[in-house]
């Protein structure tokens, strides 16, 4: 799945056009129990509640693929039943019912009961959200621009939005009909998704019913426990773990080799690859070979890069591929030393070097225009 084709579904979300059919819910409480259950046609919604039901809903399909979002593998059963609840457009209740069980008990599984009335108290309640819609697939001409007078088939997914709902605070409140402030209960509010799922899988206009993408706000949180107890699926390693992990592979296994030099070309060279790919809205993925040859390139020692490959199928598995976002961030070239930190335009990073003088490292980096202090300019006068 392309950043374009989940512009295209965002688009579906516009709240002017009213395109879904059917908005289903299930509210529970801190434990899980149910409290509410919901179903209601989008077309029936107030202006201001439909602007906030799909607000929620293109949450679930915002962020950097790789990253926020990710193609989730699903077994044959959790598959299963996902078709059942598309293809019944949402409106088999019995379907519906068993679909809520099996996400709620994902949320017990990542949310414990509480062990103190405090944290009860304390804790959030929890709104599932459910959303139907039939896509018309527009066919592409021969310059793979849109034909928006012809369609040649149907694309039906469920979109899910899991939001915390939090308690507000108590306050005062004027009514109008005295004149007086008085009292306002505390309410529950929903609050933006922490996760959610796209189902099926939307590629280039077709349905890979295997796989579903799943929404983490939280790219350090792959949400495991919930995607093994509702799904009995494998959550993806996190993007923030799979760039340490990287970094460190890299360090361990290049040893001295793992120069300024290598870094800079592994940057630049990965950079641009993920600007290449943009054009064509494909996510860039990479595999050990991919790395090895940016490695040899660099300079690096064949017996380094077999122990970097060797290295890479222990630590993502073998035939593993690494979105190029997780390895390097091309808008960013940062330089850490134990008391310094320093911010370099990426187009500009081959201005720093590193060298010994004197038998002592340094970090050098070249003069060319004005010096600022703290936005006070300055002179180099040594």
């Amino acid at each position: 799945m392309n950043q374009r084709d989940l512009a295209e579904i965002k688009r579906r979300l516009n709240p002017d056009k009213r395109n879904p059919s059917l908005i289903c819910g299930c509210y529970i409480d801190y434990i899980g129990n149910p409290i509410t259950s919901f179903s209601v046609p989008v077309a029936s919604l107030y202006e201001q509640e439909n602007e906030k039901y799909m607000s929620i809903f293109k949450k679930v399909l915002s962020g950097q693929l790789g990253q926020a979002l990710n193609p989730i593998a699903l077994p044959a059963e959790s598959c299963g039943l996902l078709m059942k609840v598309r293809d019944t457009g949402m409106r088999d209740e019995a379907v519906m019912q068993e679909l809520f069980t099996k996400l709620i008990s994902g949320i017990r599984a990542e949310h414990p009961d509480m062990q103190s009335v405090e944290d009860a108290q304390t804790a959030d309640n929890w709104l599932i959200l459910l959303l139907h819609d039939d896509l018309d697939v527009r066919k592409r001409d021969t310059n793979d621009e849109i034909d928006y007078e012809n369609s040649d088939r149907s694309f039906s997914y469920c979109l899910c939005a899991v939001c915390p709902v939090k308690r507000d605070k108590p306050a005062l409140r004027y009514v109008p009909a005295d004149g007086l402030f008085h009292e306002r209960p505390p309410e529950w509010l929903a609050g933006v998704p922490v996760m959610g799922f796209l189902f099926p899988l939307y590629e280039s206009g077709a349905a890979d019913v295997n796989n579903l993408l799943f929404f983490s706000r939280d790219c350090n949180d792959a949400h495991e426990a919930f995607l093994k107890a509702a799904f009995n699926a494998d959550a993806v390693m996190p993007a923030v773990e799979q760039t340490e992990n990287f970094q460190s592979l890299l360090a361990q296994t290049l040893g001295t080799e793992c120069s300024l030099d290598v870094v800079q070309e592994m940057h630049e060279v990965v950079s641009t690859m993920i600007e290449e790919q943009e054009k064509d809205a494909e996510p860039l993925m990479l595999s050990k070979q991919d790395v090895a040859r940016v490695l040899t390139d660099g300079g690096v020692s064949p017996e380094r890069v077999e122990a970097f490959q060797d290295g890479f199928d222990k630590t993502f598995g073998t035939g593993a591929a690494l979105p190029a976002v997780n390895v390097v961030t091309p808008k960013q070239f940062k330089v850490d030393l134990p008391s310094v930190s320093i911010k370099v335009d990426p187009k500009q990073a081959d201005l720093l070097e590193t060298r010994v003088i004197d038998g002592r490292s340094y970090l050098l980096i070249p003069i060319d225009g004005d010096i600022a202090v703290n936005g006070q300019p300055v002179f180099a006068n040594k």
